[in-house]
């Protein structure tokens, strides 16, 4: 499907698209070297457009240690050895846009790589050097600056500074981190760093790219004077935009910048930009009125809803977070951006509880998922319902399990290969042995496949296929969520389109079908004409019957 200008198009694709997530390392190998790839990911691109997605999101694909999956980035503007060249992501882009699929990729601003070129030039340049000044380097506390500058905690455990030693090898200032020690923070009020991601916008987009996922886009701005945090910092995410390192006023204008280069930039063959890019912030707001800012006219046009993706498999919990998520992006004329998963999260069959109970809901939060208006995201993997995956200790690469002492091992469960075909692993992931694929799985998983699930009708995979043409033949007609059924029951319903109604139990008691519903479409067999607990159904109505 091609894009339409923004003056003609009534509906831009990104308000109802659904994307798919790509974690190139984890989803394809090309070349038999047991890493995941950018050809193995062009060579399985044709499953993404069976699957029925409008728009493809790959996580870092760029030059790094790998400090943290990726994400200690060394250069912005390149592609990393092991997955690939410049001229295998033009391929990529080039199948994907190809098959109607847009391409999204990650820009990552608020922290580089340790061995990003600038940081080198700054841990050997001197304190106050412009060099360091991109960052955000400062004298330590205590009587010989002992101690860290402030009480900053790391997202992935410990202070959320490093002391560096100076060239006489005495030590010297600290720099921050808000996330491990091997990614530096930038500091977002250097006019350089400003000047550098403008620059980076641009050389994606002139490579063809649909938009771009801004990573931790909550966080680039910290409180003048870097104040102490003060006691329980991390206590209660559903208040971090407290924090003096989160959810600053500054982000605002940057970001209405950056939408302004967005629709204005040249398209790589010399015509007007369509206006229909998109940039999508991944910011932990729970605050839903501060998250609106970030999707205000003028501003992204997607948010991803962790609200969502972190309640409990509850129908009130649930029902509350889709009507206020529903309400306050309506607010602001922005759809919500539904997402049950990703490649920081538990996998939704087993965060839902595990097991044939957790497939169950998994399903049922699918279908729940994508009824709903708005647009959705669908992580690798989420298709076929895999389960959380045990890493061994010594395979384990997360910063997490290092940074808490053992205790919390990570995110590595959700970023195991995806299983294609074949009855053992590596299950058509590579062609390199078992052992030197890049996260060992599960001898379990034979029939999650591609190939096991891609002819039965009970599987997942045909799950999300159906659901996906269905949402497409059913678009919703307005970003509003009216939401029907008990207030405090064990059930909820609503109309994504005057046509389609989707039904959620998630209690005991059976629910009745209203007279006149045909069923277009069920997480799980119903018991005649009931819904049972744990389901999520999909129904139509005869015009004369609504």
């Amino acid at each position: 499907m091609t894009a339409t200008p923004a003056t003609v198009s009534p509906t831009p694709w990104w308000r109802d698209a659904v994307c798919y997530e790509i974690h190139p390392r984890a989803f394809a190998d090309g070349n038999a070297d047991g890493v995941g790839d950018l050809p193995g990911a062009t060579a399985r691109l044709d499953h993404l457009a069976r699957l029925g997605v409008d728009a493809v999101w790959i996580t870092p694909f760029y030059p790094s240690p790998l400090a943290d999956g990726g994400y200690d980035i060394a250069d912005h503007t390149a592609v990393a050895p092991d997955l690939g060249t410049p001229a295998d992501f033009a391929a990529l882009v080039a199948k994907a846009h190809g098959l109607g699929i847009k391409v999204l990729v990650d820009v990552v601003p608020n922290h580089t790589s340790h061995q990003h070129p600038w940081f080198r030039e700054a841990v050997a340049a001197e304190p106050g050097s412009p060099a360091r000044e991109r960052y955000l380097f400062r004298e330590g506390r205590g009587e010989k600056g002992e101690l860290p500058p402030n009480d900053w905690q790391s997202a992935f455990g410990g202070p959320a500074w490093t002391r560096i030693d100076e060239a006489d090898g005495l030590p010297g200032q600290w720099y921050l981190h808000l996330h491990a020690p091997e990614q530096p923070d930038l500091d977002w009020r250097n006019p350089e760093v400003t000047a550098e991601f403008e620059r980076i916008l641009r050389y994606w987009l002139d490579r063809g790219v649909d938009g771009f996922r801004v990573d931790v886009a909550h966080t680039l701005f910290k409180t003048e004077g870097l104040p102490d945090a003060g006691p329980g910092q991390h206590q209660d995410i559903h208040r971090n935009h407290l924090m003096p390192y989160y959810d600053q006023d500054e982000l605002h204008p940057l970001f209405r910048t950056w939408r302004a280069l967005l629709d204005q930039h040249p398209a790589p063959d010399g015509a007007v930009a369509p206006r229909e890019r998109v940039m999508v912030a991944e910011a932990g707001i729970f605050d839903r009125e501060r998250l609106t800012r970030y999707v205000a006219p003028g501003e992204m046009q997607q948010i991803f809803n962790f609200a969502f993706l972190e309640c409990p498999w509850d129908a009130r919990e649930m029902r509350e977070v889709v009507e206020q998520s529903a309400r306050a992006m309506h607010a602001v004329g922005a759809p919500v951006t539904w997402v049950l998963s990703s490649h920081d999260a538990i996998r939704p069959v087993t965060r839902y509880g595990g097991g044939r109970a957790g497939e169950r809901r998994a399903r049922a939060a699918a279908l729940l998922m994508l009824a709903l208006p708005g647009a959705a995201y669908v992580y690798q993997g989420e298709e076929l319902g895999l389960p959380q995956a045990h890493i061994p200790d010594d395979r384990i690469r997360d910063p997490l399990w290092q940074r808490s002492e053992h205790r919390d091992r990570g995110r590595d469960g959700c970023r195991v290969p995806l299983p294609w075909t074949g009855g053992v692993p590596p299950y058509g992931f590579s062609d390199a042995a078992p052992e030197a694929c890049w996260f060992p799985q599960p001898a379990d998983w034979a029939q999650l496949t591609v190939a096991a699930q891609e002819n039965d009708e009970h599987s997942m995979l045909t799950l999300y296929r159906t659901a996906l043409h269905l949402r497409r033949a059913h678009p919703a007609t307005d970003t509003a969520v009216r939401v029907q059924g008990p207030a405090h029951g064990e059930w909820f319903a609503f109309d994504r389109s005057p046509r389609l109604r989707c039904l959620v139990n998630f209690g005991p008691q059976p629910v009745r079908l209203a007279d006149g519903a045909r069923v277009l479409l069920s997480s799980a067999p119903l018991d005649g004409r009931d819904v049972p607990q744990d389901t999520a159904v999909w129904t139509t109505f005869e015009e004369s019957s609504q």
